[in-house]
């Protein structure tokens, strides 16, 4: 039989390099520090739960070395989802694959949960997302194990867990990472409601989750981006024409694209759930029905050479690590989706340079506008 190792873990299908890592210290310790309320489950399968696994360290760990069956987890990004199910795979002996399930955020995730493992966010937004998730649908005497890396937690995190839970302790430190435990989850806790705002000098309602990137705001890359959509592929038109926006985030391109290029198909997709919900709200909230709306990693659903357009605004860190890898992996699937003389229209920091990486992936690239901070280009698939 094979035996369950945490260093056979691989990112895969996400950006993997030397310095980036499937598993860290935060894992091994939220499985050692909830290491009793886990087997004090076994004989109830189905009452753990498994929040922001990164690669899939904490559900393969409780499930191949704790005995835990029935784990229901929440990956916010589907390349996380993925590499979970594909680190399953990798020890067929121990039938990993059957203890667990993917599911959205929402009731039929957390009812009944006696036990959540949870890697906390950055984004205290999201944090405020999930915790009244938990209070709302879990368990009365769920108890909560959130760790992070010291370096990414403030105390601001256990004033979020303490408006959702009457009881929040820390545990000592291990190898520059800690656990919050919460309990007594507080009644009354509604599911958190998401946030609007309107843009006037846009015309443009914004919708956004706790865990979308700059909520309700419009970032400064896509606000430089916005006045160049007239000029993108212009000769694309007809119901075939189609147009993406590649990592919607809150779906701001892709509500303004809709509405000034009525003639074009507009698709939005991105890997994050809470950028999917941001995204269909904001396409709802401006009355854009017509829009179509994915949860994809890096346009694996799409064919190639199927579209005319694509605007992106990429990112430009991995979680909390700064590395182009992210934005490169765009580049070259955009390539690929793009029909000959399709155009990629991107917005980044001016200190990347891109150019070249887009000349490789797509084609001839040609600088449209600059800025101090940001640069606009077009790239034309040959």
């Amino acid at each position: 039989m094979t035996e369950f190792s945490f260093d056979a873990l691989r990112r895969h299908p996400d950006v993997e390099a030397e310095n980036l890592f499937a598993v860290d210290a935060a894992d091994r310790l939220l499985l050692d520090e909830a290491s009793a309320a886990l087997e004090a489950t076994i004989d109830e399968p189905g009452t753990v739960v498994v929040i922001g696994d990164a690669y899939g360290a904490l559900t393969l760990g409780a499930a191949a070395v704790l005995g835990i069956g029935g784990i229901r987890v929440h990956q916010d990004s589907l390349s996380g989802e993925l590499a979970l199910a594909e680190n399953a795979r990798r020890f067929p002996g121990l039938d990993l694959s059957r203890r667990f399930r993917s599911l959205p955020l929402g009731p039929e995730l957390l009812q009944g949960a006696k036990v959540v493992l949870l890697r906390l966010p950055r984004s205290l937004g999201e944090l405020d997302d999930l915790a009244r998730a938990i209070a709302a649908w879990a368990d009365p005497a769920v108890e909560v194990y959130a760790g992070g890396r010291l370096k990414h937690m403030t105390t601001a995190m256990n004033e979020v867990l303490e408006s959702a839970f009457d009881s929040v302790t820390a545990t000592l430190a291990r190898q520059k990472s800690r656990v919050l435990i919460a309990r007594g989850r507080r009644e009354g806790i509604g599911a958190a409601l998401h946030h609007r705002e309107f843009h006037d000098d846009l015309g443009l309602w914004v919708c956004a989750t706790g865990g979308a990137f700059a909520g309700t705001k419009i970032d400064i890359g896509t606000r430089f981006l916005l006045p160049h959509l007239d000029a993108m592929k212009p000769d694309a038109r007809g119901g075939s024409a189609l147009a993406i926006d590649l990592g919607s985030g809150t779906g701001v391109l892709a509500a303004a694209l809709a509405r000034s290029r009525p003639e074009l198909r507009v698709v939005a997709t991105d890997q994050s759930a809470a950028a999917v919900a941001s995204t269909r709200e904001t396409l709802a909230a401006n009355g854009l029905a017509g829009v179509e709306v994915v949860r994809d990693d890096a346009l694996s659903g799409f064919d190639d050479a199927s579209a005319d357009l694509i605007v992106l605004n990429p990112p430009f860190h991995m979680g909390s690590t700064v590395y182009a890898g992210i934005a490169l992996k765009l580049f070259e699937a955009a390539g690929r989706v793009l029909a000959p003389g399709g155009e990629l229209w991107t917005v980044f920091n001016s200190h990347l340079s891109y150019r070249a990486a887009l000349q490789r992936a797509v084609g001839p690239t040609r600088q449209v506008d600059r800025n101090t901070k940001f640069t606009v280009m077009v790239s034309t698939r040959r």
